[in-house]
């Protein structure tokens, strides 16, 4: 028995698949953003993304941002993460798009920061054949991405977001680069609906710790005499800043913060010792070496942490490392208790135990290991010379922005260099997320993005960019977003005229040859700020500098631009020499 085309269609469209519309990819590709609750996308258009910026026009559920340049695009999206701890997200287009967009993507990988980087590609029929703007994405951002995709079949496109976003979000955070023909984008396929869960036999990351690694931290912890807890950005990227904080002052131990930990632990708490490690303070490096019980939590003993790691082995401790990304664990240190899993997981189970446990710290060691540590910290490590009334001191300028924002709902973003150290070392950060900079890769140029992402992602709060006159320049066209999106942050531009820390190198280990680290041709900051449509504001005598931050603050609406001209000579101490033991440490000129 024949069926008629009539009974055909009827049958069709009584089959559940009536229900399922045909889309694009592209579209495909907005509603798995949409879906996954995006607020902004950063990008830059080209040939390869067209279908995909079609799509975005004929929605109104998340807004585009236009950049000046596609490494901003991923910076912004990266500050975003960074400041929220939702996945940034960005677009740009093939070839030199995606390649503008690696140093972002590296910057992102290398601090361990949640994001998705969608890329357009040639045709899938022309992949290989020299296409115009071609490149391998995918071969070029392997070694710089926690994962990546290329979507080779439309049909793919719902399922392949989906795991994007659980990869970049999930276990330890990283950039995940989905890479998208131009085809894809346009073909069309009948679309199922966005998947409500994951499931990779390949990656399945671990939360929980181990129990009986944890009961032998525990005992190893309560019986040290000389404790120390060490912490790094895995606190602030699982959100275990309150289990921290509970840690420390049931313990009563001392603790420090690396460079990307700040705010994990209130810098104005008299338990926290500072930051440590190559422009670390006194107390913080000499407890890390002298401790006989180290927890080490979300941290990895980096380079610019733990200096010679020959040096760092010297002095016999108990290292416990908590972390989870079990590469990290015994990777430069080797560890006595390794503790794979979620450090807020973690640290919620530590505590639980501590409260049941009958044993308590050794209260008399505990005493005589603080007056210990007082001692270091007596010496005052971070004092400047403050009787100069000539010359704008940059460590003044950071405290004279601490003392005006420490009740402000701020946020600090910088870009690499001396002013980094500055601001890491005087600024105090007492809240999570607060403090925005590159730390792994140290990359010049993120500071005016990173303020343009957290300002569209906390429009309420100030949002300062503390720069350089040398980094400042590397993204400066981005103050052209800044105005197109109203996202009115302040830039506080340290300007001593010279690439400052590459001039502090070459004066202790090249005896001050300078080479190629003076800025010769400097513009007019301020004359530019105004050609973009911002406030400029130059600021040469040391008592305008707070005048000038108040003025900036009260332009509540503008973007203001504070070129402030500051001692060229001075530079950052404490400071340990490439190739030294932490606590071999120069703490100002007299030591060269």
């Amino acid at each position: 028995m024949e069926i008629n085309k009539a009974e055909i269609a009827s049958a069709v469209a009584a089959s559940p698949l009536a229900e399922h519309p045909e889309l694009r990819g592209a579209e495909i590709l907005v509603k798995a953003l949409q879906e996954e609750g995006v607020k902004y996308v950063w990008g830059y258009p080209g040939g390869a993304v067209l279908h995909i910026y079609d799509a975005v026009f004929k929605q109104d559920q998340f807004q585009h941002i236009l950049v000046r340049h596609e490494q901003a695009a991923v910076h912004a999206a990266d500050g975003y993460a960074r400041a929220t701890g939702d996945v940034g997200v960005c677009l740009v287009t093939s070839g030199p798009g995606a390649t503008n967009a690696v140093t972002g993507i590296a910057t992102a990988y290398m601090d361990s920061i949640p994001m998705v980087i969608i890329s357009g590609q040639v045709p899938t029929a022309a992949i290989g054949l020299d296409a115009f703007q071609e490149c391998d994405t995918v071969g070029i951002t392997r070694p710089i991405v926690k994962h990546n995709f290329l979507v080779k079949d439309v049909r793919d496109m719902a399922d392949v977001m989906k795991k994007a976003f659980h990869i970049a979000r999930s276990g330890r955070p990283g950039p995940v680069l989905v890479d998208i023909p131009k085809d894809v984008s346009f073909n069309k396929t009948l679309y199922l609906g966005y998947p409500d869960k994951v499931e990779m036999r390949s990656y399945n990351p671990v939360r929980k710790g181990h129990g009986g690694q944890i009961r032998k931290a525990l005992q190893l912890l309560l019986n040290a005499k000389r404790p120390y807890i060490y912490t790094g950005g895995g606190v602030l990227l699982s959100n275990a800043t309150n289990e921290l904080r509970t840690l420390v002052d049931m313990l009563g131990y001392p603790v420090t913060n690396t460079l990307m930990g700040l705010g994990a632990y209130p810098a104005t708490e008299p338990k926290f010792l500072g930051m440590l490690g190559m422009h670390g303070t006194i107390e913080a490096n000499n407890t890390m070496q002298n401790c006989d019980v180290l927890l080490a939590v979300g941290a990895r003993f980096d380079d610019r942490v733990i200096g010679n790691p020959k040096h760092f082995a010297q002095n016999e401790r108990k290292i416990i490392h908590i972390d989870i990304d079990p590469s990290s664990i015994s990777k430069r240190v080797k560890v006595d208790v390794p503790i794979v899993g979620d450090v807020k997981d973690v640290l919620t189970e530590l505590i639980s135990m501590i409260k049941e446990s009958p044993h308590k710290p050794d209260a008399q060691a505990l005493q005589a290991w603080w007056a210990t540590i007082e001692g270091w910290r007596s010496r005052n490590c971070l004092a400047y010379d403050k009787t100069n009334t000539e010359v704008i001191k940059p460590q003044m300028v950071i405290e004279t922005l601490w003392n005006m924002t420490k009740d402000a709902d701020a946020y600090i973003t910088s870009d690499v260099g001396q002013h980094q150290m500055w601001a890491a070392q005087y600024y105090k950060f007492n809240e999570p997320r607060r403090w925005i900079n590159s730390g792994g890769l140290g990359t010049m140029g993120v500071g005016i993005p990173y303020a343009m992402g957290i300002k569209l992602a906390k429009p309420e709060s100030e949002v300062f960019c503390v720069t350089g006159e040398g980094s400042v320049q590397m993204c400066i066209q981005e103050l052209s977003t800044c105005l197109q999106y109203n996202t009115p942050i302040k830039v506080v531009s340290l300007n001593n005229r010279y690439l400052g820390m590459v001039r502090q190198w070459q004066e202790i280990e090249y005896e001050g040859r300078y080479s190629n680290s003076y800025m010769d041709a400097l513009p007019n900051f301020v004359k530019l700020a105004e050609a973009y449509g911002h406030v400029g504001i130059l600021v040469e005598r040391p008592e305008d500098v707070e005048p000038a931050l108040r003025e900036a603050r009260r332009l509540k609406d503008r973007t203001v631009f504070l070129d402030i001209r500051t001692d060229p000579s001075e530079n950052v101490f404490p400071m340990v020499k490439a190739g030294k033991g932490i606590t071999e440490m120069l703490l100002g000129s007299e030591d060269l």
